[in-house]
């Protein structure tokens, strides 16, 4: 099931109602990446005067031997920093994939849209939730060694499979119910989440992520409501 709402998700990114939102989300994913790393640079410099001689080398300024340096680190903020990003556009664009996904998949079966600004105070918390499991799997790195992976891509996993597949349960189903049916399938929709989390750590492949998790979940919460039955949980009125 997993499977198969990833790839019907991965053809629809190619598709011209969706890949318009692929491209801007491409765009505003590298902006604001070098807007962090200028942010970085510019900071160390500005809090990291002074210089001091070596020998043989001779004047050396800390400041910007520091900031150059810290372009070393891009890798580093794309891999810890791409699940915050992702909750953070899911609010931004979200909706308006899960639209075009149930007007080419599923024309009889379309939800209503959801109120704009509660699904970005949605994602805004999430992001925040999101940051911390990236700091913390950051700080515990060199005491878990090899279990750090398993930190960061189950609690990742488990918090933006959440957050995608309510929004798109939401669509269809009041809070309650949505809640409901995302706790039982709760392994189903944190394998899921997991995966678009190991793909928020492939380069290049990750500035799609966020757009791919979701058309991914509005073809996982079709697929997962069609399994149940289509009136077991009540739609919203």
């Amino acid at each position: 099931m997993v499977t198969r709402a990833l790839f019907r998700a991965w053809g629809d990114l190619l598709r011209p109602q969706i890949l318009s939102l692929v491209l801007m989300g491409i765009a505003l994913t590298i902006l604001l990446f070098i807007l962090l790393q200028a942010g970085t640079f510019w900071l160390i410099r500005l809090f990291t005067p002074g210089s001091f001689n070596l020998p043989w080398i001779g004047v050396v300024d800390v400041g910007s031997a520091l900031s150059w340096s810290s372009l070393a680190l891009f890798p580093l903020m794309g891999f810890f920093l791409m699940a915050p990003v992702a909750a953070g556009f899911c609010g931004i664009f979200a909706e308006r994939v899960s639209e075009a996904v149930e007007q080419i998949h599923y024309p009889s079966e379309t939800g209503q849209s959801l109120d704009f600004m509660d699904g970005l105070l949605e994602s805004l918390a999430l992001m925040m939730a999101v940051i911390g499991v990236a700091i913390l799997s950051l700080l515990l790195t060199p005491f878990l060694g090899p279990l750090a992976p398993i930190l960061f891509y189950g609690a990742n996993g488990w918090l933006l499979g959440r957050e995608f597949f309510q929004m798109a349960a939401r669509r269809h189903l009041r809070a309650a119910q949505a809640t409901s049916l995302r706790k039982s399938n709760g392994v189903t929709i944190t394998i899921a989440g997991a995966m678009i989390a190991v793909l928020l750590t492939v380069p290049v492949l990750n500035i799609a992520a966020p757009l791919l998790a979701s058309a991914a979940f509005t073809h996982l919460f079709h697929l997962i409501r069609g399994k149940a039955g289509r009136n077991s949980p009540v739609p919203r009125g």
